[in-house]
């Protein structure tokens, strides 16, 4: 599903060359439960930025689903990541004046594809129910919790039936009981689903939940492997 070979991510500042990713190579085989972890300046965002094609890299290869992106355009990225990818943040990124169903159903109107809005609404309905929402499908962001929040954004990240699921801090701002229902979430996508997930995270214990560790230090990697912890672990 991916492949990843000699990448290297160089910021020009000034007259200094900042080397913020060097020379990363690393598969992630389809269905796979990964998490990306590291400290603040570990390289990691760079990383997901370019894992999820709203970058690309300086040098180095990058293959994604069979096609090589690390040479693609803006348009060709965005294309990619609309057929392939499915997003969900930190901060949830939810629209504040629309309902959570209207939030599910708007990366459809992006994706170039033959659904009607009917067969969007329907598809959104049915994630709405799949994530636990069928009872607050007309509510507005500010009417819902945090976890109903980001399960909203989970849900959304769906709608286009992605490959795979890049969550960037997903725990980031919820408790620790509302945190473990969605790492449950994620991996009962990953294992029912066959969904790729590779959740980013500075959080050793949110590591360990996955299948597999990618730890990033000083723009370099080193993996391990995790295994998962007890429900009582977060």
């Amino acid at each position: 599903m991916i492949k990843l070979r000699n990448i290297t991510k160089v910021y020009h500042v000034g007259e200094i060359d900042l080397e913020v990713l060097k020379n990363i190579s690393l598969d992630i085989a389809k269905g796979e439960f990964v998490s990306l972890t590291g400290a603040s300046g570990s390289g990691k965002s760079t990383l997901m930025n370019i894992l999820g094609c709203l970058d690309r890299p300086s040098s180095g290869q990058y293959v994604i689903d069979g096609q090589d992106v690390a040479e693609a355009n803006a348009d060709q990225r965005a294309l990619l990541r609309n057929r392939l990818i499915g997003f969900v943040f930190q901060n949830f990124n939810l629209l504040s004046r629309t309902s959570a169903l209207e939030n599910v159903m708007m990366p459809a109107f992006y994706n170039r594809s033959n659904l009607s809005m009917k067969e969007i609404r329907e598809r959104a309905v049915n994630l709405l129910h799949v994530v636990g929402l069928n009872d607050r499908m007309d509510h507005s962001p500010a009417q819902l919790s945090g976890g109903q929040q980001q399960r909203v954004a989970i849900a959304r990240s769906l709608i286009n039936n992605p490959s795979i699921l890049l969550a960037d801090e997903p725990t980031g701002n919820l408790d620790s009981t509302t945190s473990r229902e969605v790492l449950h979430m994620f991996k009962q996508l990953n294992r029912e689903q066959g969904i790729t997930v590779i959740l980013v995270t500075h959080d050793p214990k949110i590591a360990a939940f996955t299948d597999r560790a990618i730890h990033m230090a000083d723009g370099m990697i080193s993996e391990g492997v995790s295994s998962m912890l007890s429900d009582a672990s977060l």
